[in-house]
């Protein structure tokens, strides 16, 4: 389980793991407050509770033991039937329940079984618990969706258009790789100069003990920026703009732009996403 969650049901804190891209729910987090791992075995003796723990793993699971599952479905209900955890997945090869030891450990159900063992427990409880979830999923989508890092391949993506608008335009065809690789850090430092008020080295003058460059340190508003100011200086490349002129432009721009993004409600959701 590479990442784990947490969402508070009625104020039981309930872990939430990922495992191959789907969420288990951990069902020791939901009965700590009552009888514990007891309650989960309980409901896993109930014949109706094997059918259905049976039946998902039909659906989902292509190695599932189904000569186990019958006997399982056969015996459920007596008296002197026992069912763990660990002992489904053992014996059909389940992958709905998984038992885990150590930190974060204990029984968790995928979200589909973790819902109806809630309405074992309570249908109150049940409903609750997938109001937190569902409110747990928007939160993450709505990160996803704003994610920072978007901005920050936006502006690479950005740049070979740059780049390709500095050779087409500017470079000579018979400049050597060093000096082509001069006049790109040339361009790449008239956006710095544009957005910064700065070049690379500068920056890295006053900065002697960051890890990464100017870039890296950039604000969300800047990035953004940034990759406009890519787009923008490229058109003005291929209309055969001077350097001096394309700068104050530039700089017009992204003072322009930056005020109008500072404060932006939509752009401070993209920044709390950052974090």
């Amino acid at each position: 389980m590479k990442k784990f969650s947490v969402i508070t049901v009625q104020n039981i804190e309930i872990s939430i793991a990922t495992e191959n891209n789907d969420d288990y729910i951990c069902l020791t987090d939901m009965v700590k407050s009552r009888e514990g791992e007891d309650h989960i075995r309980n409901w896993m003796r109930n014949r109706n509770t094997i059918e259905f723990l049976g039946t998902w793993e039909v659906l989902h699971n292509p190695a599932f033991k189904g000569v186990e599952f019958d006997t399982f479905l056969y015996e459920a209900g007596a008296n002197s039937f026992n069912m763990t955890p660990r002992k489904w997945i053992e014996a059909t090869n389940a992958v709905g329940i998984i038992s885990k030891a150590g930190r974060n450990g204990g029984t968790y159900a995928h979200k589909d079984i973790a819902f109806e063992f809630g309405t074992w427990l309570s249908p109150v409880f049940k409903l609750y618990l997938i109001t937190e979830y569902q409110r747990l999923k928007e939160d993450e989508q709505q990160r996803l969706s704003l994610e920072w890092n978007l901005q920050r391949t936006l502006a690479k993506v950005n740049y070979r258009i740059h780049t390709d608008a500095v050779k087409s335009h500017i470079i000579p065809p018979t400049v050597t790789k060093e000096q082509a690789n001069m006049i790109y850090a040339s361009e790449a430092d008239l956006l710095n100069v544009a957005l910064f008020g700065k070049t690379a080295q500068q920056w890295r003058s006053e900065n002697p003990k960051s890890k990464g460059n100017i870039r890296d340190e950039a604000t969300l508003e800047q990035l953004v920026v940034l990759s406009n100011l890519e787009s923008i200086n490229a058109l003005l490349i291929r209309q055969d703009m001077p350097q001096r002129k394309r700068l104050i432009q530039l700089n017009q721009v992204a003072i322009t732009q930056l005020q109008s993004l500072l404060g932006n409600p939509h752009v401070k959701r993209l920044s709390d996403g950052k974090k």
